[in-house]
């Protein structure tokens, strides 16, 4: 007897039924289930468990902020089922004792699956995360010099761990924010870190996935030019592009202010990414990156960076495929199939026999506007507020439990997500 079975699921256009047997899809059939438990979908259509290959959920250290409880919720209220968290919070998530500390802490308190990056400081530490299985190893270019990244790269030769980074030049970034930094137009800040430094230190990352011959993933990418480097070089090189990055411009700091400051920061229509961008990127990561509302009113050089973007990803997306502007089909690859691939989640990304039982079922047709006081993460702010959305998600599903229906939250408990890399002797 199946322990769950989902009706009238709309798949590619196709009613089927799917039956879940100890949290992992056990049939897929357009003949009836019979299961201890069945919701009716409806027609409703439905995705696997979205992937969020890059969220910031500041535990430990920065809790007022967010933790991986609100941070969690806020993920399954915007239809994601596994989120990889970032290791930038105190202490860093750079050796393996801090490794192990975030999975226990992320395990008490994460209603949904979860995966995590880790950083490096000490080069030794490296060989004692690999066995935890991680995400990636984060590389922030303002911060790493070549020679360490050099070595990070010769000793991670044979795992196909991908090196992960955040690509800004420290020396362009230096010497322009110095130029600029008695300005008080919004818009400066995205003068002070321009697309230069971004392309230079993606050319410099590039060089090194071509010499070792090592994947790499450039997190973030803001520029059109950026977007043609990655194109241009034969490496194994993944990209990301988040929604502000998508759908907002320098405009909208000078709208916005602070709220709509991140790193790097957005871009003027000339060198701004677009919709017709994305057959070239690999995959729509969030970089939810939530701050106290009082810490982004201060002005535009004093307030950190970072937008929180969990719980409107989906519904931007899901507006775009409305208005015709993007396939569904293109919005499950790059929110589900190809983060799973790229870091390696094997039981993720597909509706399959034998995977994960994670879903979200979206109603295509259900409108509103965006609101940050409807928001489960601690950051009750976005630049996207007012934003009119067609479609959004009604329900999410976790290894077969249902953990968000109709806007409201259920508890659960999920768990850490090892990633399938080669482990180094």
């Amino acid at each position: 007897m199946l322990d769950l079975a989902l009706e009238n699921c709309r798949i590619n256009q196709n009613i089927v039924n799917i039956g879940v047997k100890d949290g992992e899809i056990a049939k897929i059939s357009k003949s009836p289930l019979k299961a201890d438990k069945t919701i009716n979908i409806k027609g409703k259509t439905i995705l696997p468990g979205l992937i969020d290959a890059h969220v910031h959920l500041r535990e430990p250290g920065y809790e007022y902020k967010e933790n991986f409880r609100t941070g969690s919720m806020a993920a399954a209220h915007g239809g994601f089922t596994t989120i990889l968290d970032m290791p930038n919070t105190k202490p860093e998530t750079n050796t393996a004792r801090e490794f192990k500390k975030k999975i226990k802490i992320a395990s008490k308190k994460s209603i949904i699956d979860f995966g995590l990056h880790a950083s490096i400081q000490k080069l030794k530490e490296i060989k004692k995360i690999t066995p935890l299985k991680p995400a990636s190893f984060k590389i922030f270019t303002e911060k790493t010099e070549n020679h360490k990244i050099s070595r990070i790269l010769q000793i991670l030769k044979g795992s196909k761990i991908p090196l992960t980074f955040h690509c800004e030049d420290p020396q362009i970034i230096k010497y322009c924010t110095r130029r600029l930094k008695n300005e008080t137009n919004p818009e400066s800040y995205s003068l002070a870190r321009p697309s230069i430094a971004e392309e230079v230190a993606t050319a410099n990352a590039l060089a090194f996935s071509h010499h070792y011959d090592h994947p790499i993933h450039i997190c973030h990418v803001s520029s059109k030019k950026t977007l043609q480097l990655i194109k241009s070089i034969k490496a194994p090189v993944t990209c990301e592009i988040t929604p502000h990055h998508l759908l907002l411009q320098k405009k909208d700091l000078k709208n916005a202010g602070a709220i709509a400051k991140t790193n790097p920061p957005l871009r003027p229509p000339k060198e701004a990414i677009t919709v017709k961008d994305l057959k070239m990127i690999d995959i729509i990561a969030s970089d939810h990156a939530p701050h106290t509302l009082k810490e982004k009113k201060e002005n535009i050089w004093k307030a950190p960076p970072g937008i929180p973007n969990l719980e409107v990803t989906l519904k931007l997306l899901l507006t775009l495929n409305a208005k015709k502007r993007l396939k569904l089909a293109k919005i499950q690859e790059m929110l589900a199939e190809k983060p799973a691939k790229i870091f390696r989640l094997e039981n993720k990304g597909q509706i399959k026999t034998g995977m994960d039982a994670d879903f979200v079922i979206i109603d295509p047709k259900k409108t509103g506007k965006i609101k940050a006081d409807e928001f489960y993460s601690k950051a009750h702010y976005t630049p996207f507020e007012g934003t009119e959305y067609i479609g959004e998600p009604v329900m999410t599903i976790l290894r077969g439990k249902v953990i968000m229906k109709d806007n409201e939250i259920y508890d659960n408990k999920g768990s850490y997500v090892k990633s399938s890399h080669i482990t180094l002797k």
